[in-house]
């Protein structure tokens, strides 16, 4: 495979990914670049197909990521074997060897960025963000590469591929317009992967766990962190079992009406059953067929 057909595979996978197609479309993918790649360092950093083959080493499928893992052993291997040989070490008093002596520096070792993890912007890696043509569009890149870049040891080059592909999929899943849906989303996006509490949703968004087409789609519940959202539940919980050891005096409202007889005769009482931050829910009866309901 030449770079074009090599780039053209890794979209092709990013695709099928983001769209939830079955495992057999990816398996065959993998099968071609590992027939059909011989890997180079220089064509592995020029095509980045090894970060997308990486990407699947998390798929939900054991078997693409068994494969996945043997096609990137298998580069790795192949890169090793044809990388120069590091001459011996010069003994005292013994020059080093002389450029054009025959015995090869050792290869350059991977890029890493110099700066502490828990201050990184796109500010203190210098990435270039202005990637879409649109002002609006570029500054949600930004956002997008400054809540993926905190706390990570991921390369810059790495982090901005994957803030350029959630901006994608929120952008198409705002109909491409610069509208209020999308300002909206691309903020809480960046919240959620900025808090603290919750570092694990960086690293499944980094890492192709949680595709972009997802991850844009996603809940407030589900944006969470597991141990979030089980206190919320326990909260949710101990809340209801206190509203209901305490009832609070029912009061009749003719504001609310009755969905199933439409008539204006409820009583309702309030709890707050969720945690503090959430509005409290509502509990109405209706006094004259007695349906029952609630909502926050």
């Amino acid at each position: 495979m030449d770079v074009k057909e090599i780039e053209q595979v890794g979209k092709s996978i990013n695709k099928a990914m983001a769209d939830g197609e079955p495992s057999a479309s990816i398996l065959k993918l993998l099968n071609d670049l590992k027939n059909g790649v011989k890997a180079t360092e220089e064509l592995l950093r020029s095509t980045r197909i090894g970060i997308t083959v990486n990407r699947l080493r998390t798929h939900k499928d054991p078997a693409v990521q068994r494969l996945a893992q043997e096609v990137v052993k298998q580069w790795k291997d192949t890169v090793k074997k044809s990388a120069p040989v590091k001459g011996p070490r010069p003994t005292n008093g013994t020059a080093s060897p002389a450029p054009g002596s025959g015995t090869a520096s050792p290869a350059p070792s991977k890029k890493k960025h110099n700066v502490a993890p828990d201050k990184r912007s796109h500010k203190t890696d210098k990435v270039d963000y202005q990637v879409t043509g649109i002002e609006a569009r570029d500054q949600c890149v930004r956002l997008m590469y400054d809540g993926l870049a905190l706390m990570t040891d991921d390369l810059p080059e790495d982090v901005i591929a994957v803030a350029k592909d959630v901006e994608s999929a929120a952008w198409a899943n705002a109909g491409s317009q610069n509208n209020d849906a999308y300002r909206q989303k691309m903020r809480s996006l960046f919240q959620n992967l900025k808090n603290k509490s919750n570092p694990g949703l960086r690293k499944r968004v980094l890492s192709g766990e949680i595709a972009p087409k997802r991850f844009v789609t996603m809940t407030h519940d589900e944006l969470k962190s597991a141990e979030r959202r089980a206190e919320d539940a326990r909260l949710e919980k101990e809340n209801m079992n206190q509203a209901m050891v305490a009832q609070v005096e029912k009061s009749i409202s003719t504001e609310f009406q009755c969905g199933k007889c439409k008539k204006k005769m409820v009583s309702y009482s309030q709890a707050q059953t969720r945690s503090a931050d959430e509005p409290m829910t509502t509990f109405c009866e209706c006094m004259n067929c007695g349906n029952r309901w609630k909502f926050s």
